[in-house]
């Protein structure tokens, strides 16, 4: 049985932010959000996550996962002291301690079932996780004798010229016997420079205690900046690169190409260069991407292709041709073999199958039946001035370049708007509509007013 301790009490100040540390986020998903899925294939009994600086809005930004449990710092003094306040909250508790830091995004599931078998087959007090470093700057530094047993670890800070030449470092991840800790952390003292209590002191006092050294070194790295993050996003998004080619999706010029972890992709998609891809995105076979499109949230049928556009919480149907240069937004849907081109914006639309949307067009909360065309520049007017209406245009209907349609309004099926009409009633199936003023020429006028 283990107990996963995530601490994420820290305010961060080197990130210059008024979001708290682990709040931030990292290929779609805060930093907190990353560390307490890698848990997930361990099956913890229990989920604890130590919080202090601005504590209820880390708490609100993860309302959404069930089953944690918040346990208040509300002085940060030291990993120590952090973790001196599940005291109360495991009294009893018999099993093993998992401590993770919140700011640690990039560990591997594996990894960690990887130190808490350890953990158990040597029946250790302790186990932590350890990493070799080119450059161990700011990390506390790791001593053990030629079996791996734990004699030392000294902080950075407290380190002498000798002691920092060592570059095998703690990553900061313990694995305890909970009993055996929970005795040693009444008694930690802070004599240190940082007058802090130290986990580190409790790790050499409980016993047997092993170090586990990461395969790879870039797994233990943590976030305290920008410049940190933005190394963290390049590594997360080398993994995921990596994930899709190998499954089978082609990535033209990769370095340009942004994909969360949360997408979804199918083999034989093809993702052109300058596209991101967000969130809770499906991409299914055989559609092609970019270049220079952003999708976020949709899903995205087979055969389907976006050219220089932006896709947000949408859905479009297989065969359905998208851009260049289109918008789609706020609850969009696409029917199968749709044409949304050059210049068009949709909002709230639901396009039947078979309809095209070509160019220099916007269409507001509108719901197109089959084979509907509209010309270009036709204009849904959706919005009065206090509320949004909805324009309902029937199958086999088209409109004329420059139509405008004055929502609430009906059209029915197989109707014709004439170019440049105003349509501001309802209309029947199978009707032509001319509504705009009749033309009028004056032969010679010109010439009268230059005289």
């Amino acid at each position: 049985m283990v107990v996963v301790a995530i601490l994420a009490a820290g305010k961060g100040t080197r990130m210059k932010s008024n979001l708290p540390k682990v709040l931030h986020s990292l290929g779609g998903k805060s930093l907190v959000e990353r560390v307490i899925e890698s848990v997930e294939p361990l099956s913890p009994s229990r989920r604890l996550v130590i919080v202090g600086y601005q504590s209820q809005e880390v708490k609100t930004a993860m309302e959404k996962i069930p089953n944690l449990e918040f346990v208040e710092q509300t002085v940060q003094l030291g990993t120590g002291h952090a973790i001196q306040q599940l005291l109360p909250h495991l009294e009893g508790y018999a099993g093993d301690l998992l401590i993770l830091n919140g700011d640690a995004p990039l560990l591997r599931s594996k990894t960690l079932e990887n130190l808490w078998k350890i953990h158990q087959e040597n029946q250790n007090s302790a186990t932590i996780l350890s990493a070799y470093l080119s450059n161990p700057q700011g990390y506390g530094r790791i001593f053990c004798n030629d079996e791996g047993i734990l004699q030392k670890i000294v902080e950075e800070k407290d380190c002498t010229h000798d002691q920092r030449q060592n570059n095998r470092v703690n990553a900061g991840i313990y694995c305890f016997r909970w009993p055996d800790l929970a005795k040693i952390l009444p008694h930690l003292q802070a004599n240190n420079a940082q007058k802090e209590y130290y986990l580190t002191d409790a790790v050499t006092q409980v016993g047997k205690v092993m170090a586990v050294d990461v395969a790879d070194y870039q797994e233990i790295l943590g976030i305290n900046d920008r410049l940190q993050l933005a190394t963290a996003n390049d590594i997360l998004q080398r993994r995921i690169k990596e994930k899709w080619l190998l499954a089978g999706v082609t990535l033209i010029d990769p370095a340009s190409i942004t994909i969360d972890e949360t997408v979804e992709l199918q083999p034989d998609v093809i993702i052109e260069p300058q596209t991101h891809l967000r969130g809770k995105t499906v991409i299914q076979s055989g559609s092609r991407i970019g270049p220079g499109s952003l999708i976020e949230n949709s899903d995205l049928g087979q055969n389907v292709t976006v050219q220089y556009s932006v896709v947000t919480d949408s859905v479009i149907q297989a065969g359905s041709r998208i851009g260049p240069y289109s918008h789609l937004r706020g609850h969009v849907e696409v029917g199968a073999g749709c044409r949304v081109g050059n210049f068009v914006e949709l909002k709230n639309t639901q396009l039947g199958d078979r309809t095209n949307v070509a160019h220099l067009s916007y269409l507001g909360d509108t719901t197109t039946g089959t084979k509907v065309n509209i010309g270009a520049g036709t204009i849904t007017a959706n919005y009065d001035g206090v509320n949004k209406h909805r324009t309902k245009i029937g199958d086999r209907t088209k409109t004329g370049s420059n139509s405008v349609l004055v929502a609430p309004i009906t059209l029915g099926d197989n109707v014709y708007i004439a170019a440049g009409s105003t349509v501001t009633e309802d209309v029947e199936n199978d009707a032509l509509v001319i509504a705009r003023c009749r033309q009028v020429v004056k032969p010679g006028w010109c010439k009268k007013t230059e005289s």
